[in-house]
């Protein structure tokens, strides 16, 4: 199973969509910063499964008919950062989908996530993070998951990585940084959250027209 994360900062990155789908081929495409009012119905073999609505750059989720079918989704609202608060809010930072792969009878949950501004504290996206897990679960008791997003934590992983299994869940980061446009600022923004997945890699992809690098999650089922 292949699942692409990309944040497109502000949508700006949308017209590499069909040709990063045709180049890598994943089951599953999760996107970050999108203008839901533009997106299209399939990009390459993927079907659109949902878009949040509550603010114009959104998430959305892509995945394979052939492959998949969808048999729920659930957008998640979660606790707000100042920033949130300030300016636009963010009503919904997670997107997440049931999905019954059709060949093999299983069932599993993909999520696009996408993590409160770095104007935050680490303290805010570690429970962002434990309160999306949890609530995700409730598409399904027990089935594996997997988060991929932009997680806006460059430093301090050690502690995210220690939570997160404390939880119940592993962590993966990508093999490369993902988030290139300040110098001071660069590092692993995009990587994994998962539960009963087996993931063999997750490849940084080349950089594109946004500030962040696409991610390519290769993973199996335990």
């Amino acid at each position: 199973m292949k699942v692409i994360s990309y944040n497109l900062r502000k949508h700006r990155a949308a017209v590499e969509l069909v040709t990063l789908v045709g180049a890598h081929d994943p089951d599953v495409l999760c996107l970050q910063e999108c203008d839901v009012a533009e997106l299209p119905e399939r990009v390459g073999d993927l079907m659109l499964a949902e878009a949040t609505q509550g603010n114009r750059l959104g998430l959305a989720l892509y995945y394979r008919q052939s492959t998949f079918r969808l048999d729920g989704v659930k957008t998640i609202g979660l606790k707000k950062s100042l920033h949130d608060r300030i300016a636009r809010p963010a009503h919904e930072r997670v997107l997440g989908a049931r999905l019954h792969e059709i060949d093999e009878g299983r069932d599993l949950i993909v999520a696009s996530f996408h993590a409160a501004p770095l104007t935050a504290l680490n303290s805010l996206r570690r429970h962002q993070i434990r309160a999306a897990l949890t609530q995700l679960a409730a598409l399904g008791e027990g089935l594996p998951q997997l988060m991929v997003g932009d997680y806006n934590y460059p430093v301090f992983k050690e502690n995210l990585g220690k939570a997160v299994r404390e939880h119940g869940y592993a962590l993966t980061l990508s093999d490369d940084h993902t988030y290139t446009r300040y110098r001071v600022f660069r590092g692993h923004y995009d990587f994994a959250t998962s539960v009963g997945f087996d993931i063999e890699r997750v490849t940084t992809l080349p950089q594109g027209a946004s500030d962040h690098r696409p991610i390519l999650v290769t993973a199996r089922l335990d």
